[in-house]
């Protein structure tokens, strides 16, 4: 999920556990040093929260040492279930020591350890409900986790979130607003789990119609409706996938002069009319025998880790001599996204490789350092 909404449901958290105004030591300044036991005024726990569930996100450092290296990393140690009590004793313990800078009154460490570890146990769970994986078990684990059910950018989330922000504004005594709002979130997500699995049960119903022997049965979200979804079948050799919305009795047409929210919805067909598609993992082909050299090498081990419905892109033999294959994954075939993120390939002679992405009808380089 995107790191503004993030940092939004960490300040919802912190308002939901700030006590109702500061104590009245702090407020008259009678306190010398933090104290353990004092709780902290409201705005210092919507602030904990705030920068807490923004922490995790910290990783994009990462990248500073290579493309690959955020992309095995992304989502790993700061984002771990393991690690959330070590993280969240840092961050406590840094922002006690923020406020009580140059003798001021202020709480303790443990004061914040609370809103803190909940603020980045959210962003965990807001990271779990979308279906790119997150590493809750690292260090001792690359497993990637993802529950699948809430597009990565889902404007309803945030919108809750704003708006219970708002009204805890508004009525600044009470941490009933925040709480509904917190409510209110779990039982959109749910909304997103019941059209998850009406879309599983398209892709498990066109399979047993069509004669397929299904391997796998899944479903990738997709923008603009927790009713949209990319069903998907995979029968060992090749992918059959539908772009479907799960509610829709009749197509939606959008124009150039409808709202992005329409004309992101409209490629979402009615399940009748659902239009299927079969992608072959390695191609079918002159090139199916170099994409499954490609696929098994060393070098894009990263990929096939990464990667939850991958296919091939291109083969393609340039004039150097050189031969290249790439993949790219349903999970992230958007109808109408003008650019498909995560195509990686190898190119090179008789082993030789060199890891490339592919950008628009080009190709960029990858550092596998």
């Amino acid at each position: 999920m995107d790191t503004l909404t993030h940092a939004l449901s960490g300040a919802l958290v912190g308002r939901v556990l700030a006590g109702r105004r500061a104590p009245a030591a702090i407020a008259a300044g009678a306190a010398p040093v933090a104290a353990a036991g004092v709780q902290p005024p409201v705005w210092q726990m919507v602030v904990a929260g705030t920068i807490a569930a923004t922490f995790p996100d910290l990783d994009f450092v990462l990248g500073w040492v290579s493309e690959l290296t955020y992309l095995r990393g992304h989502r790993g140690v700061t984002h771990s279930l393991v690690m959330l009590p070590l993280w969240g004793l840092l961050i406590a313990w840094l922002l006690a020591r923020f406020w009580a800078r140059g003798g001021r009154p202020g709480a303790g460490w443990r004061s914040f350890y609370l809103v803190v570890c909940a603020a980045i146990f959210v962003h965990i769970l807001g990271d779990l409900i979308t279906q790119f994986g997150t590493m809750i078990l690292a260090p001792f684990s690359d497993h990637r986790f993802g529950w699948g059910t809430t597009f990565i950018i889902d404007l309803p989330f945030t919108g809750i979130i704003l708006a219970g922000l708002l009204a805890s504004a508004l009525w600044r005594t009470s941490r009933v607003p925040s709480a509904l709002a917190l409510v209110l979130l779990a039982g959109w997500v749910g909304v997103g789990a019941l059209g998850r699995s009406e879309a599983i049960d398209v892709a498990r119903a066109y399979a047993t119609a069509n004669g397929i022997e299904a391997l796998e049965v899944d479903a990738a979200p997709r923008p603009a409706s927790p009713f949209n979804w990319t069903a998907i079948v995979f029968d060992g050799e090749r992918y059959h996938y539908a772009h479907i919305n799960t509610r829709r009795s009749e197509p939606l047409v959008a124009g150039e002069g409808d709202s992005f929210i329409r004309r992101f919805s409209a490629p979402y067909l009615p399940v009748p009319m659902a239009q299927w598609e079969v992608a072959e993992r390695f191609g079918n082909g002159d090139g199916r025998e170099l994409a499954q050299k490609v696929w098994q090498a060393e070098d894009f081990a990263f990929f096939r880790w990464f990667a939850m419905f991958p296919v091939l892109d291109h083969v393609e033999y340039d004039t150097a001599g050189q031969v290249c294959a790439a993949f790219r994954d349903l999970r992230f075939a958007t109808p109408g996204r003008g650019r498909e993120p995560f195509v990686y390939g190898l190119c090179g002679r008789a082993g030789d490789w060199r890891v490339f992405e592919r950008e628009g009808e080009g190709r960029r380089w990858i550092d596998v350092r």
